[in-house]
Order: C-alpha cells, then sequence, then structure tokens
C-alpha cells in the first residue's frame, strides 16, 4: 500500500463494502483521529465512492498524495491530514 517513503502510513483504512455516504464518514472519522500532518492510506471500490471522498477530502484542505489503482479494482488513496492552523 503506498504511504510515507519507508512505506507506512499512520493508518489504513478499507471502506471497499462501503456506500456513499458512508465513504466519506468513515474517511472523515479516521482522519479526525491523526495528527496534523498525518497520513491515511484509504481503498476504496467505485466511481461514486473515488469522486466523492476525493473531493470532499479536498475541500477539507487535506491533500491527496496518491490516486493508485489496485489489480482487485479497488482505489487506494493516500491523504495527508492539513497541519493545524496557525495562532
Amino acid at each position: 500500500m503506498p504511504g510515507r517513503e519507508d512505506g507506512t502510513c499512520t493508518a489504513v483504512l478499507d471502506i471497499t463494502s462501503e456506500t456513499c455516504p458512508m465513504t466519506f464518514v468513515r474517511t472523515r472519522l479516521a482522519l479526525d483521529v491523526l495528527p496534523p500532518g498525518g497520513l491515511l492510506a484509504v481503498r476504496l471500490k467505485g466511481d461514486e465512492p473515488h469522486r466523492n471522498v476525493s473531493r470532499s477530502v479536498r475541500a477539507l484542505g487535506h491533500a491527496i498524495l496518491a490516486d493508485a489503482p489496485q489489480p482487485d479494482g479497488s482505489v487506494v488513496l493516500t491523504i495527508r491530514k492539513k497541519e493545524a492552523a496557525s495562532a
């Protein structure tokens, strides 16, 4: 699974069996518990979840570092949680 240069991610979430809007709800909950700058690898399946999760993650200010199709037809998004806003 893609991630940091050393091959690790802060967290991994498999939502291949979820449907919208739960795909983004689960992704958002996983991002909420990560530290700022943390990485989350999200495995999802289907065009609609892919579009919705990608769009929603970017709208919240997080960065998608990788969008990697997998042999089983799923996609793994590697997301970096946005840094904390400075005071």
